[in-house]
């Protein structure tokens, strides 16, 4: 059987320094949400309940061939690293300093395998196994980025203003606009990584100014 392995794709990499780059139509499960990953009374936060949804369907998906007849064109893949929309109330900007403000859409990489109909048949095989309707939040949608800036981030994510803002300005110095939301892909796990060692790839879409 096939291995799609996404850690190949070119779309994963980044300097450390910025750089603009295009970024192809690809498909995700979504989920939205609003405020912190995390609660001051360690209360499971909207975040969190996310994330269960993302990585049940993306799991079953994953395996689905183990236990279920498989749809058209399904093939085993690695899996892509989990990625963040960020923004700020009502402004497609991303205040860091203020949290309650957040606004979020977080997505993990899907297969072009999967059609609205089996993504439908995964949620409700999740919503039957887990007992839990949390599965309902996540949505199946293309992300078609275009142009945008990015670099690789290492260390803690309390960290990253410096560098989204030399991102900044680097894309405004070659003739581009700041369009959309802020956008981040994680790699390695904030539970089990020291933070110094966190790679994060900070990204911003842009438009070329019209001379």
């Amino acid at each position: 059987m096939e291995i799609i392995d996404f850690k190949k794709d070119p779309t994963y990499k980044a300097k450390s320094d910025p750089e603009i780059i295009k970024i192809p139509k690809m498909l995700f499960v979504m989920v939205d949400g609003s405020g912190g990953p995390e609660s001051s009374d360690k209360s499971e936060t909207e975040f969190q309940k996310a994330m269960q949804a993302m990585y049940g369907i993306v799991y079953t998906i994953k395996f689905w061939y183990k236990k279920y007849k498989t749809p058209e064109g399904y093939a085993k893949f690695t899996m892509a690293p989990l990625e963040g929309l960020w923004w700020s109330g009502d402004s497609q900007e991303f205040n860091m300093d203020d949290m309650p403000s957040w606004k979020w859409t977080v997505m993990i990489r899907l297969p072009e395998f999967v059609t609205p109909k089996f993504f439908k048949e995964v949620v409700a095989s999740c919503i039957e196994t887990k007992k839990d309707d949390v599965y309902n939040k996540a949505r199946l949608e293309y992300f078609d980025e275009g142009s945008a800036v990015q670099l690789m981030h290492t260390g803690p994510y309390n960290q990253e203003v410096p560098n989204i803002k030399r991102m900044h300005a680097f894309a405004i110095e070659q003739g581009y606009e700041l369009v959309g939301k802020h956008h981040e892909l994680y790699f390695g796990d904030p539970r089990r990584t020291a933070p110094e060692k966190l790679h994060t790839i900070l990204r911003q879409p842009v438009q070329k100014l019209k001379s």
